[in-house]
């Protein structure tokens, strides 16, 4: 089993995934978000989203969105 499971949720499109780390384009910068983060809710500026899962990187190019995180489950609203 991975840490987080994420749910990434677009009008067009949606996905859910397990990962290890998840790496946002944050509003203020980018965030790193690893097991156990303390919950969080978040704007997300125009950027990739990246997700490591066993050492292999994927990635999504967004306009922006939000993200939310509580007890190593992350939904993330994007617009494409």
């Amino acid at each position: 089993m991975m840490d987080i499971h994420i749910d990434i949720l677009s009008p067009e499109w949606s996905r859910s995934l397990e990962a290890d780390a998840v790496f946002l384009p944050g509003t203020c910068g980018e965030f790193e978000v690893l097991r156990n983060h303390a919950p969080i809710i978040s704007t997300l500026s125009h950027g990739r989203i990246r997700w490591r899962v066993a050492e292999k990187e994927e990635s999504l190019d967004i306009k922006g969105g939000v993200v939310r995180l509580k007890d190593n489950r992350m939904q993330i609203c994007i617009q494409l």
